[in-house]
């Protein structure tokens, strides 16, 4: 069988059967740079080196910098808790070196590492990177030998890597590690006195916002490092006109060590503390670094623009200084359904209230909230006087969560409002409209099918105004909402369901809450360049930069320039600058900030991020021709992209056969690649929840008398089987060892008359989730909800909606109907409380569990539903009639085994928790022996908390 793998998700080779083990991972996730950029500047990335015990003792130690770097302390891997390392692998050199020219960040990251015990010892690299970072390189340095990453098409590196999984390998997918960044990691085993050098390069174009330039850096070395070290230069011809650096966890004493200067262009920054600057006490073997670290910077704006020009590649910056701004037009779409029920929906009304502070007086605004229904403040926008910002702060205070969530009709009712002010001429005829929507779910009343909600907002939209959707929470279709914002010249962003949405939405808002400029055209001589990346824009926003890039092909060309033409407040401005080409030359650069042809690489990077956006919302052919654009690029360039992967191959010593280690780019939003289910899946229902819409992942269910439920979604089809067992019995459903996630569930049986059991009929009546991890344990039954968070115990009934959400556990409970859990970035899971009416003489209330991102677990994931997580391949023949012709037999195919199957009917019970959804199967006999590894009697488990 081959492994399912998700569309440019991260891929993890590991061969298992010898003592040398290695592994690389890595996983990206895409963020939108369509104008404005609404993306951190210098985003986070770190780094990781970790030192493990001998093969098979699965221990291992981290250490991080987030500097755009993070560097972890080291870890024990075993139960996943971090603990302190001991002296036989020293992680001795932690150097991570930045030089940014023109905006163009060249990162190069490397550790070093020496086994000092007598045994072999297993030594991770983890390092976080941005997620609009491209990896260009990547090598390890083994007692002498170099081993070096390859970029290739990803179909080439995939028959590599299924090479690999027949020799063997298993395989798994690492998703996005944070808000911001993207895991890549690799592991290997080292020899007795031997060492190893790990070196990572990768490349972005960094993003000005808020009127700077900034490194995040989450420092936090669990253990102290010999030479630590974070060195950031930085190159920029108009001259650096402020340099910042700070720290949360920065005293008094160790204030002095970071060093910082700025020489005209050039600027330094040099964070490198001693092992004793390191301690948190003079004695103390911990580490006092432990918290935020950022360097912010800017450059001079003496002109509107700046153009550099090296090698016949032009890179154009344009951010005008002190320009009056532009009034804006603004619809608040505001998502009010029964999942936005307690912290999200408090969130967001501070943030909205905060926002309403921030109105100038002649911006223009309304807001609409919507369920199923859509109510608005105001019947037509309103100018943001105090009298209206007064009534719209008591409007917004008094928003409740409730009912479903109809997002074509709202925003549609938005374009609405917005329509009927331009033609009544209410509005500035010099004016930015925008719609704001922000939604934490997907559609499940009206108009439901994305794809069909796509075309009906930019069919109204017309281009006329431009659209922002905000995803708040994971429980959403961020594919969906990226397309539909990139099609009308706006964004998509994910408001993590943290204790700082508020500020997440806020500073979304401020980030457009100024536009300075409209309907921006950059022009160049004509016949004088070529590929010339995007050139018009419908806003620039205070504080952030446009940037164009092309290559110039006229050689005769003495002048280069650019015309900008642009709305301002008042009259149409024109931006016209002249660069003498005789006079321009590269060798104007110090070499020392030169890496390879900057501007050719940042001309590059930019066309590729751009293409990438173009192909979200692309249809055939076109799309087809971006991926081959992309593709070529991708390879001349050297850059992990969705369609690239890197390749590493290391020889094992004994046998000398190869390891194949592949990395890939992961996508935020990935839905939108997978396949649909088949047609009986893609019904709408008007009672139907708003999560039971997305129907993009492959999804796994138990329900009834235990019905399992395998989607397929590549066959368009569907595989079940029941087990029989007693009540009281607990079966294993998930066990993920890498992500740390067990799920168990305890059978119940129907009820005795007169001492006899009227049938032999079970369900399942509780549900057991433990992520060790999160230190979390929960247990649903048919009567209460019962949350371990660590030492904190709640107790929730299923007598009343409410939601719960707190270090990354999100729960919401609809009354008397379902279970909604979200974990962290990873698992979202459905229960369903199927409810008898009171004194049934025979069947008790009972439960159905329903997965819904299954492809976001590692591909150890097992269980009898989680080793279907990612995929199963299988073949139907000699379908043939019996006694009931709606039920066929047939022959299946599947690991090996030749099985006897029938078509049957199962109930999927999200969408209608009465009824149920109608599921055609093909039904495996026998307790699904056969389809299952192994026998179903291995899954039965001690207790409904049981991890082993």
């Amino acid at each position: 069988m081959e492994p399912a793998v998700a569309p440019g998700s991260l891929i993890i080779a590991d061969r298992t059967r010898g003592p040398a083990r290695s592994a690389l991972r890595a996983s990206t996730a895409t963020t939108s740079t369509a104008a404005p950029d609404l993306s951190p500047t210098l985003r986070s990335s770190s780094i990781s080196v970790s030192a493990g015990g001998a093969p098979g003792t699965k221990t291992s130690a981290i250490s991080s910098i987030d500097a755009d770097y993070v560097i972890y302390g080291l870890r024990k891997t075993q139960k996943r808790s971090i603990q302190e390392a001991g002296n036989d692998v020293d992680i001795y050199s932690i150097n991570i070196n930045s030089k940014i020219t023109s905006r163009f960040a060249h990162n190069v990251i490397e550790s070093r590492a020496v086994n000092r015990a007598n045994i072999s010892k297993e030594v991770f690299f983890d390092v976080d990177l941005p997620k609009t970072a491209f990896i260009t390189n990547f090598s390890m340095v083994i007692d002498g030998i170099t081993y070096l990453g390859e970029i290739k098409e990803k179909e080439v590196a995939k028959k590599q890597y299924d090479t690999a999984v027949s020799r063997g390998q298993t395989a798994g997918l690492v998703r996005a590690s944070g808000r911001k960044t993207e895991k890549f990691s690799v592991s290997v085993n080292i020899a007795s006195e031997s060492k190893v050098t790990f070196q990572l390069t990768y490349e972005e174009m960094l993003k000005r916002s808020h009127g700077k330039y900034e490194a995040f850096i989450k420092v936090k070395p669990k253990n102290l490092v010999k030479n630590f070290k974070i060195e950031v230069d930085i190159y920029e011809p108009q001259g650096i006109s402020f340099l910042d650096a700070a720290g949360t966890f920065i005293t008094n004493e160790l204030q002095p060590v970071i060093k910082k200067t700025i020489a005209g262009k050039k600027g330094h920054v040099i964070f490198n503390p001693t092992i004793d600057e390191q301690r948190s006490c003079t004695n103390c073997t911990n580490t006092l670094l432990d918290g935020d670290f950022t360097v912010t910077y800017d450059v001079n704006r003496e002109t509107p623009g700046n153009i550099q020009i090296v090698n016949g590649y032009f890179v154009h910056f344009f951010a005008p200084p002190k320009l009056p701004g532009v009034p804006k037009n603004v619809v608040f779409v505001i998502d009010r359904s029964g999942s936005m029920y307690g912290l999200a929906m408090r969130q967001t009304i501070e943030a909205l209230l905060k926002i309403l502070s921030d109105l100038k007086e002649n911006d223009h605004f309304n807001f609409l909230i919507f369920d199923g229904s859509i109510d608005t403040w105001k019947k037509h926008l309103v100018k943001a006087t105090p009298e209206n910002v007064k009534e719209a702060r008591y409007f917004v205070g008094n928003i409740t969560a409730r009912g479903m969530t109809n997002i074509n009709d709202a925003t549609l009712k938005a374009v609405e409002l917005l329509n009927a002010a331009q033609e009544s001429n209410y509005l500035p005829a010099r004016s930015v409209s925008l719609i704001i929507l922000l939604t934490d779910g997907d559609a499940n009343v009206g108009v439901s099918i994305p794809e069909k909600i796509q075309q009906n907002v930019k069919n109204a939209i017309q281009g006329k105004y431009t659209l922002y959707c905000l995803g708040f929470g994971t429980s959403l279709d961020y594919g969906f909402l990226e397309k539909m914002a990139l099609e009308n010249s706006g964004v998509a962003r994910r408001i993590y369901a943290d204790a700082d949405a508020a500020l997440q939405l806020q500073g979304f808002y401020d980030e457009v809450a100024n536009p300075i400029l409209m309907n921006i055209e950059v022009q160049y001589p004509e016949n004088a360049v070529s590929d010339v990346t995007k050139n018009s824009f419908k806003h620039y926003f205070d504080g952030s930069e446009i940037v164009v890039a092309g290559r110039i092909i006229d050689n005769d060309l003495n002048t280069f320039t650019s015309d900008v033409k642009a709305e301002g407040s008042s009259n149409s401005l024109n931006f016209i600058e002249n660069v003498d080409l005789q006079e321009k030359s590269d060798s104007k650069i110090p070499q020392d900030y030169i890496f390879g042809e900057f501007t050719e690489r940042l001309w590059a990077y930019l066309t590729i991020q751009q293409l990438l956006e173009k192909r979200t919302y692309a249809k055939e052919p076109e799309k087809s021709n971006l991926t081959a654009e992309i593709l070529e690029l991708s390879l001349n360039y050297k850059f992990v992209t969705p369609l690239t992967s890197m390749v590493v191959t290391k020889p094992e010593e004994k046998d000398k056969t190869q390891d194949t280690l592949i990395a890939d780019k992961f996508v935020d939003g990935a839905a939108q690649s997978q396949p649909s289910y088949p047609s009986s899946m893609s019904q709408s229902s008007q009672s139907s929840p708003s999560y039971a819409q997305n129907y993009r992942y492959p999804q796994t269910y138990v329900d009834s008398d235990p019905h399992f439920v395998i989607q397929v979604p590549e066959k368009k089809d569907a595989l079940c089987f029941n087990i029989q067992e007693a009540p009281g019995v607990v079966l294993n459903l998930i066990k993920d060892p890498v992500i740390g996630i067990t799920v168990n569930g305890e059978l119940i049986g129907n009820k005795k008359v007169s001492g006899n059991l009227e049938s032999n009929q079970t369900y399942f009546g509780k549900f057991g989730i433990i992520n060790t991890g999160m230190d979390l344990k929960i247990e649903v039954n048919t009567d209460k909800i019962i949350v371990w968070n660590g030492e904190k115990k709640m107790i929730f009934s299923w007598q009343e909606t409410i939601r719960i959400s707190e270090n990354g556990l999100d729960l919401l409970i609809n009354k008397k109907k379902n279970v909604l859990l979200s974990m962290g970035e990873g698992a979202r899971f459905v229960i369903i409380l199927h409810k008898v009416w009171k004194n049934h003489p025979l069947h008790k209330d009972f439960l159905g569990f329903y997965t819904l991102d299954s492809h976001r677990f590692s591909t150890r994931a097992h269980g009898l539903l989680g080793q279907f997580f990612h995929g199963i391949d299988y073949e139907i023949s000699n379908v043939h009639k019996i006694s009931d012709p709606q039920k066929p037999d047939a022959t299946m195919f599947v690991k090996n085994n030749m099985l006897t199957v029938n078509r049957g009917v199962q109930k999927d019970y999200r969408m209608d928790a009465r009824d149920g959804s109608k599921v055609p199967c093909w039904f495996v006999h026998h307790d699904g022996h056969g389809l299952i590894d192994g026998n179903h009697s291995d899954y039965i488990v001690p207790n409904l908390f049981s991890t082993e």
